[in-house]
């Protein structure tokens, strides 16, 4: 396993009855907050209230979203907060695209497949826990 997906490596929550930390969708959207963090470092400043913002936003709402949603007491909420972060990833994406389009950034084909990646992931745990017999 690489260093970005050991996430437990900083986090120092295994065991710590949190059920989030072992979800694959999680651990990538982790990975996908903290590039974003990197990437937008490098915006123009004129952007620190604009996209900037906007996309550090999106990209930490995804994982707290799963986290919140995996310490609910049902598969029903579990399902909602799902549904909520793979929102904010389209937004994420959607605003990825328009710091391309307006020159904030390159086309980042690394970035574009995390994003992917995490996407797969995301919608395999929502049809899964929608799925599941309810709690």
């Amino acid at each position: 396993m690489n260093g970005k997906q050991n996430v437990q490596k900083d986090s120092g929550s295994a065991g710590t009855g949190k059920p989030h930390v072992r979800l694959e969708a999680w651990k990538a959207s982790m990975d996908l907050a903290e590039t974003v963090y990197r990437m937008t470092a490098h915006f123009p400043g004129s952007e620190q209230f604009g996209l900037i913002s906007q996309m550090r936003r999106a990209a930490i709402s995804v994982p707290c979203n799963i986290a919140e949603g995996a310490a609910r007491d049902s598969r029903k909420e579990f399902s909602q907060f799902l549904s909520i972060a793979k929102g904010s990833l389209s937004e994420l994406d959607t605003q990825y695209m328009l710091a391309v389009r307006v020159g904030c950034m390159r086309r980042d084909l690394d970035f574009e497949e995390l994003l992917a990646r995490t996407s797969k992931l995301l919608t395999g745990l929502h049809k899964k826990i929608k799925g599941a017999p309810s709690s």
